[in-house]
């Protein structure tokens, strides 16, 4: 069962061990006296970097802002890096349940309270699923969109990502001793960890992620990008970006879905040259 944990780790991108490894001089994305939003009644936390054109910053599910640390420092040399803990997710208290389309709604209503006149948005696997989301919904708000590692349905995910799934329970989650203690130090309401893996799971087992219509629906430039490894197959990527008015697709070599942390430089700057 551990093997099934640490691979699904990889897949989720749950890099605290590689927090931890960085020196103590660096900074501590993710912990580093952050503010809060109150939106739909519960506190969104979410840090800013940078300065000019604002561009929201979306992490993957089961992660937080410290794991987009890879890129976060190259992004806010160009842009207003505005990033939020998901509900549930970092230091930001839970909802209710756990959707694509609730995470889309907290995006779009932190967008208004922070009275953005427009924005780019940059979302990476569940985030990267958001940010269609968000393009679809809030045409009047988006001007440009990079998707990375996103999944419009769950039978886009290759054979080996559906069968981490399946093996990923609570009582693995508890296996990992580190990650829990780790999570549960961050999150302001700690004993609700069952409630977000049960939440999480739902999300995961639901087969419609993005409707067709919706991703169609996008006016804006996309930029759909991915690892050559991913757990996204290969084939779901392509259908994405054909069902996009204005899409771009790029597939990076020798990549996986943990490209935010371990190709970071290369992953930010194919960002900015298409947002630029």
């Amino acid at each position: 069962m551990r093997r099934f944990f640490y691979s699904f780790c990889v897949f989720c991108l749950i890099a605290s061990c590689k927090q931890k490894e960085k020196p103590d001089t660096a900074i501590k994305y993710g912990s580093n006296n952050g503010k809060y939003q109150t939106i739909q009644g519960i506190k969104i936390y979410y840090e800013e970097y940078g300065g000019g054109m604002p561009l929201l910053l979306l992490h993957q599910g089961l992660g937080s802002i410290e794991n987009l640390s890879g890129i976060i420092p190259e992004l806010a040399k160009h842009f207003r890096v505005i990033a939020p803990d998901a509900p549930g997710h970092g230091r930001s208290e839970h909802a209710d349940s756990l959707s694509g389309e609730l995470l889309a709604d907290y995006c779009s209503a932190l967008i208004d309270s922070l009275g953005l006149d427009s924005a780019y948005v940059f979302g990476w696997s569940t985030g990267g699923n958001t940010a269609l989301l968000l393009g679809a919904n809030r045409p009047d708000k988006i001007k440009k969109i990079v998707s990375g590692a996103s999944n419009t349905k769950s039978s886009g995910l290759t054979q080996e990502a559906r069968d981490l799934l399946k093996e990923y329970t609570v009582e693995a989650v508890k296996e990992d001793k580190d990650w829990l203690a780790h999570y549960q130090s961050m999150n302001p309401q700690p004993e609700k960890w069952i409630k977000f893996w049960q939440d999480n799971q739902r999300m995961w087992a639901r087969e419609i992620k993005v409707p067709g219509e919706k991703l169609s629906s996008i006016t804006v430039p996309v930029l759909v990008i991915r690892g050559d490894r991913d757990l996204v197959s290969l084939e779901h990527s392509v259908e994405i970006f054909r069902s996009l008015k204005k899409g771009q697709l790029c597939i990076y070599p020798n990549a996986g879905h943990e490209m935010p942390d371990e190709n970071g430089d290369e992953l930010s700057r194919i960002a900015i040259d298409f947002l630029k």
